[in-house]
C-alpha cells in the first residue's frame, strides 16, 4: 500500500468535509488541542457539560476523552459521551494522560475502559504498558521509563481491549490485533512544549472521523503531525517559534509534501 497517497487522500477528506471533533479533554492545552483541528482541516468542539455532551458526541465525526487534568465529574461526563458516541457510531480515542499514576487516574482509565467502546487508545509507552499490565514509570504525567518492546506491549493491549494502539515517542507505534506500523515522522522539539501528545490524539481522532480502519486512521495522523514538526523545526529558535510554527506547518501540509514525506512502515 502507498502510505503517502493514501494519508494525503484521507487529509483532503477531513479539509472537504470539515468533520466536528469533540473534546473532552485536558484543561492545560484545550487551546493547543483547537488550534491544531483547525489548521489541519477539522472543526474543534470543547464540551463538558452533563447537559450536551451526549448531543455533541452523537453529532460529531469522533470523540476524544483525555484524562489529563480530570475530576470525578469529568469522568462521568466522559463514560456519558462514549456510551452516545457509541450509539451513533461516532468513533472514540482515549488519550490516558498520566495513567499509573495516581489511584484517581487508574481507576477513571479503567472505567472508561470497561465502559466505553474505545477506537484508539493514544498514549505515551509508559501509559500504554500499564494499561497492558506491564512495569513503568509515570512521573507527574509524564513518561519516565517503559517496557522495552514497545510493539508487542502495544499488541497485547490491541487485543484486550479490541482497538487499536497508538504509542508516541521517538519512532512512533501503532498496533491492532493482527498489525504493527511503525512511523518514522517527527522532531525532538516536539517533546519540548506541552501539549504534543494531546495535539496528536486530536489528529487521531480527526484522522478516524474519515476513515474506517482505526489503526490506519492512527498511523496516518501520526505522520501528518510528525512531517508538520519536521517542516515546523526547520526555522525554529526554540520551543517558543517551533509552537507557533506548528500550526502553520500543518496548514500547509499539501498531497506532495505528504506523499514524499509520510515515512509508513508495516512491521
Amino acid at each position: 500500500m502507498d502510505y503517502g497517497r493514501r494519508t494525503s487522500a484521507d487529509l483532503e477528506k477531513i479539509r472537504q468535509s470539515k468533520p466536528l471533533i469533540h473534546n473532552i479533554t485536558n484543561l492545560v492545552v484545550m487551546n493547543e488541542t483547537a488550534n491544531a483541528i483547525l489548521a489541519l482541516g477539522a472543526l474543534p468542539v470543547m464540551a463538558h457539560a452533563f447537559e450536551e455532551v451526549e448531543e455533541f458526541a452523537a453529532m460529531s465525526g469522533a470523540l476524544v476523552l483525555n484524562i489529563g487534568t480530570l475530576t470525578p465529574e469529568l469522568v462521568d461526563a466522559m463514560v456519558m459521551a462514549g456510551k452516545a458516541a457509541n450509539a451513533a457510531g461516532t468513533p472514540v480515542v482515549f488519550d490516558p494522560v498520566g495513567a499509573g499514576a495516581t489511584g484517581l487516574r487508574n481507576r477513571a482509565a479503567a472505567r472508561i475502559l470497561d465502559e466505553v467502546d474505545i477506537a484508539i487508545v493514544r498514549g505515551n509507552a509508559a501509559e500504554v504498558a500499564f494499561l497492558a499490565g506491564e512495569a513503568a514509570e509515570i512521573r507527574g504525567v509524564e513518561s519516565i521509563g517503559a517496557h522495552d518492546d514497545v510493539p508487542a506491549v502495544a499488541r497485547t493491549l490491541a487485543r484486550e481491549r479490541g482497538c487499536a494502539v497508538a504509542v508516541t515517542g521517538a519512532i512512533d507505534v501503532v498496533a491492532d490485533a493482527d498489525r504493527v506500523f511503525e512511523v518514522r515522522n517527527g522532531h525532538a522539539l516536539m517533546g519540548a512544549i506541552t501539549g504534543s501528545g494531546c495535539m496528536s490524539t486530536t489528529m487521531c481522532a480527526s484522522f478516524a472521523s474519515v476513515g474506517e480502519d482505526p489503526a490506519l486512521a492512527a498511523a496516518e495522523a501520526l505522520a501528518a503531525f510528525g512531517l508538520a514538526g519536521e517542516r515546523a523545526a526547520e526555522n525554529a529558535s526554540g520551543p517558543g517559534t517551533f509552537h507557533a510554527a506548528l500550526y502553520d506547518a500543518l496548514a500547509a501540509l499539501d498531497a506532495s509534501s505528504i506523499e514524499a514525506g509520510a515515512r509508513i512502515s508495516e512491521a
